[in-house]
């Protein structure tokens, strides 16, 4: 396993050598070769079903890996056991299009459930650090609030707060702002773009092209089975 130390020196944040993306029997996506190093920006691209979420399933373990080799946040995903993965997990933040929070319970109590299921026991320590993501994403005055009294774009803002607690190496952020209006989804790209600044690595799958001609950066492009890699 990894210790905080080793990943101080991590340079390259995902390498994926020769990678073949597998659902059940069927092959999505074949020799895909690609490296992210901290502090980078990717985006990936691609038609409806060319495997962009597939590959994000791969990287953060939800799909095992067929063939090939990948490495992310100094993980082995290829020899890494199932009691491990959420180890992985406390390395990367995982953002959906759906935002997936807790309808039960107010924007405190779903940061802090993470927290809890991540390790974290001092509740002087778990409070300073909601309130440190919630002020980054601009949403510390909405901590009591349930929610279906957030607009979308504010949900998608506590999911982003949500994936940075435990200060990830990488944010894979599947198609985060499909579900926003233009004007609200260009916010979150720029939220992004601030907390890539600070250090943090970030793929995000999206269909905004006018987000690459905006906001030109490294692409992926899922592709005929295939990655292609365009800087």
């Amino acid at each position: 396993m990894k210790t905080s130390k080793d990943l101080l020196h991590l340079t390259h944040i995902v390498q994926v050598k020769d990678l073949t993306v597998q659902q059940g029997s069927q092959i999505i996506l074949e020799k895909v070769n690609f490296e992210i190093e901290k502090g980078d920006f990717y985006y990936l691209i691609g038609k409806t079903g060319s495997g962009k979420t597939s590959l994000l399933r791969t990287l953060y373990a939800d799909l095992p890996i067929a063939q090939g080799q990948a490495q992310v946040a100094g993980f082995d995903l290829h020899v890494l056991k199932r009691r491990d993965i959420p180890f992985l997990r406390r390395k990367i933040g995982i953002i959906f299009q759906d935002f997936q929070l807790l309808t039960d319970r107010n924007v405190f109590e779903n940061l802090k459930f993470v927290l809890q299921a991540t390790g974290w026991k001092d509740k002087t320590k778990m409070q300073q650090r909601i309130e440190e993501v919630l002020t980054l994403v601009g949403l510390q005055e909405k901590v009591k609030k349930m929610p279906y009294q957030l607009s979308g774009g504010e949900q998608q803002r506590i999911a982003i707060a949500r994936a940075l607690l435990n200060e990830p190496l990488i944010l894979l952020a599947d198609e985060p702002t499909g579900n926003l209006d233009p004007e609200v989804a260009n916010d979150i790209l720029l939220l992004f773009q601030k907390i890539n600044r600070s250090g943090t690595a970030i793929l995000m799958a999206t269909h905004q092209h006018l987000f690459l001609e905006n906001y030109p950066s490294h692409t992926l492009i899922c592709q005929e089975g295939k990655v292609l890699r365009q800087i």
